[in-house]
């Protein structure tokens, strides 16, 4: 089997190959969506608020940071305000749950998050040894950030599911982790992409997943936005009660047009029914 007949089929319960999924069918739908400014993150350096105030006018009315391109908290915050904008949650680097930790969480607090989610791990910590340190460091994070009323949770690619000593390191890090200290900010794409299936983590791990990211996929492997591709959604959403989801952020990891990309998206979704 070559790559693109794998990609094809992989995952096959959550990929579809019609546009039934976005019918009006059932009554459900999502009542508020966000955004990773990691989608817009080259307008967000050239013009920050600007970008804010676009992202609000197309609709949404969250939004999850990726960096503040070196402003102050106090005054994202103020500009939030100004937007009618919540940023639940942001994403920081694996290195600043160290010293600047306490910091980090302050910040936090300032902008309002109930969330703090790492993004990515370096490669050189994926192997059995490394990701139990990883564990060992997001759980004392995670004991922190409680104390501090925001909840730390881990954000991941496809790289987590390669196997080490026969195990998946996404699933050892959901082993090796305290499930009230340490939750999961899943990126359907990318488990899709790596030929897993959300819905088995749901089961298997209920509640575990508050945060989930809403990027969809073409047939041939490569990134779209939401609902011109064939990942399921409808089936996924679905289950949003049993996975414990509170926030949908959209995201394009390098859309060719950042807002046009970010509004297909959020039309999209408000169409979807579920």
């Amino acid at each position: 089997m070559d790559r693109r007949t794998f990609l094809t089929t992989i995952a096959a319960g959550a990929i579809i190959s019609s546009r039934a999924s976005w019918a009006a069918n059932d009554d459900r739908k999502l009542d508020k969506i966000g955004v990773q400014l990691y989608s817009v993150r080259d307008l967000m350096k050239k013009d920050f608020e600007g970008t804010l105030a676009k992202v609000a006018a197309i609709g949404y009315r969250e939004v999850e940071f990726a960096g503040l391109f070196d402003h102050k908290p106090q005054d994202v915050r103020a500009i939030l305000d100004k937007n009618g904008l919540a940023a639940p949650s942001s994403h920081v680097d694996y290195k600043k749950l160290g010293s600047d930790w306490a910091k980090t969480l302050d910040e936090a607090q300032t902008l309002g998050q109930s969330f703090i989610v790492c993004p990515w791990i370096d490669e050189r910590l994926r192997t059995p040894d490394g990701w139990k340190q990883v564990g060992e460091s997001f759980n004392r994070a995670g004991e922190e950030s409680k104390k501090a009323g925001i909840q730390f949770a881990y954000h991941n690619h496809d790289w987590e599911f390669q196997k080490q000593d026969g195990k998946f390191l996404y699933d050892l890090l959901l082993d090796e982790t305290d499930p009230h200290l340490v939750q999961m900010e899943m990126d359907l794409f990318w488990i899709t992409k790596a030929g897993q299936d959300p819905l088995t983590y749901f089961n298997r791990y209920p509640g575990r997943f508050p945060l989930v990211h809403v990027k969809d996929m073409k047939k041939n492997g490569e990134m779209t936005e939401v609902g011109n591709g064939a990942i399921d959604f409808k089936r996924i959403f679905a289950q949003s009660d049993k996975a414990g989801i509170q926030h949908y952020f959209v995201e394009h990891d390098d859309p060719k047009s950042p807002l046009d990309s970010i509004k297909i998206s959020f039309e999209n979704l408000q169409r979807l029914r579920f």
